[in-house]
């Protein structure tokens, strides 16, 4: 009985703690994000609410939960007011079994990476639920394009996942990490952005385009779309929505981090830190937030740099592109691993 509640205790645990991390990286990466594309702009961003306007998120979160809740007449209630709480939700269960330190995680699922690939599709069904519910032909034509867009990405995405695990035997995502945890002359990483840049490549660009951020932001683009899926939203709602997307930006570069990166590992660093007692968990987090925002800040340049494609564009690169390069990478993969 004592093991049951232990295990209960920290499950609770790791999951309000994966839920105080996004949450902090997400009012954070809302100030981030306007202050690097402003700059890339010649632009100021905020820079009144508080200094250098880093109270800006707090006045934002304020304004929409203030915000008059309004479900238009003809909508499906039900469906309506369900969506935004599943969306977040729904983005939120990829984080539990990705870890940002050894052993700092919430789930270590002996199948992490295939856990992965079959939550991260379920935001998906919410935004169809708010195209639908909306009862709005720009929302709905949002979410037949994220329907598509899906489609198209989720399948290079997961194959091109596949090589790693080749490499590594397990699905755990902490495995992964560890089977990094190596370098050549003990300062040359040993990450699999190295065994695997065509891996890489793909991944890249298919989380990309399932966070739906520019050049891929198709489903919400508002010069043609209003606002896509969310057109109806206001208020806490449509806060809701905008943190799940948040989310995904979060969770996708930490994702990257931990398959391609080197998760927590940093060579002569981290193999300095392991003297240090419980202050090497301090070291581990440091090291993977600081690759995660290289990522993030490279996507954030991407959206402040490029233009949104067009759907067929869209659609073909997936099919015709990341396709074909993910399906060569396994069989590539799969050759050198029986050679070997």
């Amino acid at each position: 009985m004592s093991e049951l509640i232990w295990s209960i205790a920290r499950a609770l645990v790791g999951v309000v703690a994966v839920i105080l991390f996004l949450s902090l990286n997400v009012l954070f990466l809302t100030w981030l994000e306007r202050k690097v594309i402003a700059r890339i702009h010649v632009r100021y961003g905020p820079n009144r609410a508080g200094p250098f306007g880093l109270l800006q998120p707090i006045a934002d979160m304020l304004k929409l939960l203030t915000k008059e809740d309004i479900v238009p007449e003809k909508a499906d209630r039900l469906v309506f007011n369900l969506a935004p709480v599943m969306a977040f939700l729904f983005a939120l269960l990829p984080a539990v079994t990705i870890g940002i330190g050894s052993g700092l995680i919430a789930a270590d699922l002996p199948a992490g990476v295939l856990y992965i690939a079959a939550v991260s599709s379920l935001s998906t069904i919410a935004i169809l639920m708010a195209a639908w519910g909306s009862n709005n032909k720009y929302s709905l034509l949002g979410g037949m394009r994220t329907a598509a867009q899906s489609l198209s990405y989720e399948i290079p995405l997961v194959l091109s996942m596949l090589g790693i695990v080749a490499i590594v035997g397990s699905l755990s995502t902490q495995d992964i990490v560890e089977a990094q945890s190596s370098a050549w002359f003990g300062i040359i990483p040993k990450w699999f952005i190295f065994y695997q840049p065509l891996a890489f490549i793909v991944f890249l660009s298919a989380v990309v385009a399932e966070m739906g951020r520019i050049p891929f932001d198709l489903p919400e683009s508002e010069s043609e779309l209003v606002a896509g899926f969310h057109t109806e939203y206001s208020g806490m709602k449509f806060a809701m929505f905008m943190f799940a997307e948040y989310i995904h930006f979060v969770v996708g570069s930490a994702l990257l981090v931990t398959l391609f990166l080197g998760g927590w590992y940093l060579p002569v660093i981290s193999p300095l830190a392991e003297n240090l007692g419980v202050l090497k968990y301090l070291v581990q987090v440091a090291i993977f937030v600081a690759k995660m925002y290289v990522i993030i800040f490279f996507l954030m340049w991407v959206r402040g740099t490029l233009t949104r494609t067009k759907v067929n564009d869209m659609l073909g690169f997936g099919w015709k592109g990341l396709l074909p390069l993910a399906l060569l990478n396994v069989v590539v993969t799969g050759v050198v691993l029986t050679l070997r």
